[in-house]
C-alpha cells in the first residue's frame, strides 16, 4: 500500500469520516478547518437523522440500502459511538417508499410507543431500524480516532487556493503556509464551488438553508424521532429536544426566528408536559445541495489529484461514502457503487 500525502479541506462530518477511513489505512492525512473546532458549519446545525426509507432515485438506492449497515459496523469499530436506534415515526406524508423497512402502526400501537402526544393519527409508519446521532459528538470522535492513527488537524486555518502544476494538483496554500499533497479531498460543503472555480471548472452545488431549533426540557418527552406535517422532532438527550423546519425567507413573518418560534409553540401544545420546554437556540444551516440532490464524489477527470466529496444527507451517507472513497484514493480503482455520483454526470 502506497503511503500518500492527503490534505482534506473541511472538518465537518464528511471531512472527519474521510480522515478516519484514510488515516486508519496508514495514509499521511492532514485536515484543514477554518473554524476553531470541528463541525461548526452545517454539521452542528444538522437534525442528524440516519434516514434511509424516503424516496430516492433508483441509481442511488443502493447507497441508502447499506447506510445503516455501515453505521452498525462503525459502532463495532468504535464502541464509544452513541447512536439512538429508537426508530422513526412518520405520518401525514407519502415519502416513505421502502415498504420492507417500515411497519404500519395503528392508534393503540402509537399510544404505546409515544404516550406523551396530545393527538394521534389513526395510523403511522414506523421505521424501527433508523436512528439518529449527536452530529458534533460523532464528528469529534472520528477526528480523534483519525489523530490516533497519525492524522494531523489544523483548526483556525484558511485555504487561500489550490496549487496546480500543469494538470496536476500539487498542494494547498493556507494561512499557515503551503501543504504539499498527492491528493486533495474537498469536503468543504458549499465552499467547494469557490475553491474549484480558479481551476477552471464549476461544481453545481448551492446552499440549501434549513432551520434547527434546540429546546431544553426537564425530562424526556418523546421516545422516537417523529416526523409529520405539524413538526419534526427528536430528543438529543433526556434534557434537550431538537426540531427541524424548512427555511422560507428572511421576512419578519417567515424568517428563521419566526419559523423557529412557531415550531417551539407547536411542540409545547402538542406534547403532554410540553409547557416545560424552554427555547435555547434557533440556527440556520446552509446544507450543500448538489443540483440534482445527490452526492458528488470522485476524482476529477481533468485535475489529477483532486477528489470531490460533497453531499446532502451527509449524516446518513458520509460513513459509507467515506469508506468507498478511501478505497478509491488508496487503491486507485473506481468503486462501482460510486459511479452514479461522478461530477461528469452534469
Amino acid at each position: 500500500m502506497r503511503k500518500q500525502k492527503i490534505v482534506i479541506i473541511g472538518a465537518g462530518i464528511v471531512g472527519a469520516s474521510m480522515a478516519y477511513q484514510l488515516a486508519k489505512q496508514n495514509q499521511d492525512v492532514t485536515v484543514i478547518e477554518q473554524h476553531p473546532a470541528a463541525a461548526r458549519e452545517v454539521t452542528e446545525k444538522s437534525f442528524a437523522w440516519i434516514h434511509t426509507t424516503h424516496k430516492v432515485a433508483p441509481a442511488y438506492r443502493h447507497l441508502y440500502d447499506v447506510a445503516l449497515e455501515q453505521y452498525h459496523f462503525l459502532q463495532l469499530e468504535l464502541p464509544e459511538l452513541k447512536i439512538d436506534w429508537n426508530g422513526a415515526l412518520t405520518w401525514g406524508e407519502s415519502t416513505l417508499t421502502d415498504q420492507l423497512r417500515v411497519q404500519q402502526l395503528n392508534l393503540k400501537q402509537l399510544e404505546a410507543l409515544e404516550p406523551n402526544l396530545k393527538e394521534y393519527p389513526s395510523e403511522a409508519m414506523f421505521a424501527s431500524e433508523e436512528g439518529a446521532v449527536d452530529p458534533i459528538e460523532l464528528t469529534e470522535l472520528l477526528l480523534n480516532k483519525a489523530r490516533e492513527h497519525g492524522a494531523k488537524v489544523q483548526f483556525g486555518t484558511n485555504v487561500t487556493h489550490l496549487q496546480q502544476e500543469g494538470s496536476r494538483l500539487i498542494g494547498v496554500h493556507t494561512s499557515n503556509g503551503f501543504l504539499e499533497s498527492n491528493v486533495v479531498v474537498l469536503a468543504a460543503g458549499t465552499g467547494v464551488t469557490e475553491l474549484c472555480e480558479p481551476l477552471g471548472f464549476s461544481v453545481p452545488v448551492t446552499p440549501s438553508p434549513s432551520i434547527l431549533i434546540r429546546m431544553n426540557t426537564a425530562n424526556r418527552l418523546i421516545r422516537r424521532l417523529i416526523s409529520n406535517e405539524q413538526f419534526e422532532a427528536r430528543q438529543l438527550t433526556d434534557h434537550t429536544l431538537l426540531a427541524a423546519e424548512d427555511y422560507i425567507d428572511e421576512s419578519e413573518e417567515n424568517g428563521p426566528e419566526a419559523v423557529g418560534k412557531r415550531a417551539f409553540e407547536t411542540l409545547r401544545r402538542s406534547l403532554e408536559g410540553g409547557m416545560q420546554l424552554q427555547l435555547e437556540s434557533i440556527k440556520v444551516g446552509m446544507r450543500p445541495m448538489p443540483e440534482d440532490g445527490y452526492p458528488i464524489v470522485g476524482f476529477h477527470e481533468q485535475v489529477e489529484g483532486l477528489y470531490l466529496t460533497v453531499m446532502h444527507a451527509a449524516i446518513t451517507l458520509a460513513p459509507l461514502i467515506a469508506r468507498l472513497a478511501a478505497s478509491e484514493i488508496i487503491d486507485r480503482e473506481a468503486r462501482s457503487e460510486l459511479e452514479p455520483c461522478r461530477l461528469s454526470r452534469f
